[in-house]
């Protein structure tokens, strides 16, 4: 017995509790439930166990990057500053809280299962990295708001269930008319976004042309990569608020800087800009560490996960990428980032002058990946409904949503509040704050409070995919696509949606960029 409880003791203390074996753990489950050979099991445990480490690993040199950039907008500005990046807050909150992270995960991934089986929203999540960073999120939120572990995990993975179904379900219409068909979803934290470009792509642009009948530059396509994009966006960053806090604060602080965390003062005044160029360089490495350590995890755990879910949910639609969109309209992708991107400076501008003196609120900087993906995303659902007006409104309007809600997201992060970087995408944003404030209600309450809110997303997805996605409604319908690109009259009063949708022009994709699955079934 004395052994038996002994090797119980070690497998809850030394194994479970350790959120990299965890991980692997259940990558090693799931591909015995898919009968894979003994090698690929073991290998697949293997390379998520190590992907886990690695985004430990990325988040030291994540902070070790941000250190002197938080000193320098303090000084700079008088204010917090934060730069949204989802994999190094994620990768920051790893070490405190990677056994719920992964409990919560593993959990609230088995809760959609379900939800998608015995309700009408049969979308599969399978944006893996998102669902870490949800789940992430709100293991956060919940664990500053004082509620105990249990609840953590019980209530986050219900609540992480939910969204991986119901958020789907709200864009779906939008997406429909974006690809033409009902064969993927989107699946990614980015939906209050879409939904914005594509109402006011609907309401700008109904004589608008579409973006797709523009040439733009290929100079600029370079932005397409994730680390060139974050590594030249935090070197920019870097070198104006190095340049700000030395105007400001004169040589002497600023020479001081880079004086932390084992670092050197700078000697003069070109070796103060290489040290922030530098320093904006570490952190691209950083991201792309944490980056490659998502990927590793993800390239076993999601087959796993997608393999069990094609025998548990019949019929089952994918909720993919926000890449997955790119292929129909890449002008409107690259327009979406610059019109985000834009928006991204006003909204900072804004909280700057009026709502950081007038409620607190920390500086957003702008970061170029959060506007990329999601900008870009919002400027193909901004055009699939409002041409080039809709694709640069909605995006400017993304740019907007995704500097305040990172803002508001910060009162509820507890000490995390502080780390100089937190989630960059819309639906982390409004969600997380929203449950924040509902947990702080006490376990029990906070608990009912937070089931409430879900119950409410979860029957408003209901009813909306009742009423609004099966019955066929296009939210372009106004303003039909013909294969030239050119707008064609409206459908006759009364036509069904359908018949504009089969009108829709589609874009055939470029080589090597992610197309659409097959319809289920073929």
């Amino acid at each position: 017995m004395t052994v038996l409880l002994s090797i119980a003791t070690f497998l809850v203390d030394e194994v479970l509790s350790r959120p990299a074996c965890l991980i692997g753990l259940i990558t090693a489950a799931g591909l015995i439930a898919l009968r894979k050979p003994v090698g690929q099991i073991a290998g697949g445990a293997l390379k998520a166990t190590l992907g886990f480490l690695l985004i430990g690993a990325g988040a030291g040199l994540v902070v070790s990057a941000l250190g002197p950039l938080g000193g320098m907008i303090q000084g700079a500005t008088g204010a917090h500053g934060v730069i949204p990046a989802n994999e190094a807050i994620v990768g920051i909150a790893q070490e405190r809280f990677g056994a719920r992270v992964a409990w919560l995960m593993i959990l609230g991934f088995a809760v959609a299962l379900l939800l998608a089986r015995f309700t009408p929203l049969r979308y599969v999540f399978l944006t893996g990295h998102h669902i870490l960073f949800m789940a992430t999120l709100l293991t956060m939120v919940l664990s500053a708001a004082g509620q105990p572990t249990s609840v953590v995990v019980a209530v986050g993975a219900v609540l992480l269930g939910i969204l991986l179904v119901a958020l789907p379900a709200f864009v779906h219409p939008w997406t429909r008319r974006v690809t033409g068909n009902d064969s993927i979803a989107i699946g990614h934290f980015g939906t209050a976004g879409y939904l914005l470009a594509g109402a006011t792509g609907r309401l700008v642009g109904q004589r608008s042309r579409s973006t797709e009948d523009m040439k733009l530059p290929e100079s600029l396509r370079f932005l397409r990569d994730s680390m060139v994009a974050t590594a030249l966006s935090m070197v920019l960053i870097y070198v104006v608020m190095a340049l700000a806090y030395l105007a400001k604060a004169g040589r002497g602080a600023a020479f001081q800087a880079f004086a932390v965390a084992g670092g050197s003062m700078a000697g003069n005044l070109g070796n103060y800009l290489m040290q922030s160029v530098m320093q904006g360089l570490q952190f691209g490495i950083a991201v792309a560490v944490i980056l490659f350590g998502v990927r590793t995890i993800l390239g076993e755990l999601v087959p796993a996960f997608q393999g069990i879910a094609g025998k548990l949910v019949p019929g089952a639609v994918p909720a993919l990428d926000a890449p997955i969109v790119f292929p129909y309209a890449q002008n409107a992708v690259l327009i979406g980032f610059l019109a985000s991107f834009t928006g991204g400076l006003a909204g900072l501008a804004l909280l700057t002058w009026l709502l950081h003196p007038a409620l607190g609120l920390a500086l957003v900087l702008p970061g170029l990946v959060p506007h990329f993906f999601t900008g870009g995303a919002a400027g193909v659902y901004g055009n699939a409904t409002g041409g080039r007006r809709g694709a640069i409104a909605g995006a400017f309007l993304n740019g907007v949503l995704i500097t305040f809600l990172p803002a508001l997201l910060l009162k509820v992060l507890g000490a995390f509040g502080k780390a100089n970087t937190t989630f960059g995408d819309a639906d982390f944003g409004w969600f997380g704050t929203l449950i924040g404030y509902a947990a702080k209600a006490g376990p029990t309450g906070g608990a009912i409070m937070m089931l409430v809110i879900g119950g409410a997303v979860l029957g408003g997805a209901i009813v909306f995919q009742k009423r609004v996605v099966d019955s066929g409604w296009d939210p372009g319908a106004g303003r039909p696509v013909t294969r030239s690109g050119t707008v064609a009259p409206a459908a006759p009063e009364g036509a069904d949606a359908r018949t504009s949708l089969r009108r829709h022009r589609r874009i055939a994709p470029p080589v090597g960029a992610p197309a659409p699955p097959p319809p289920p079934g073929h």
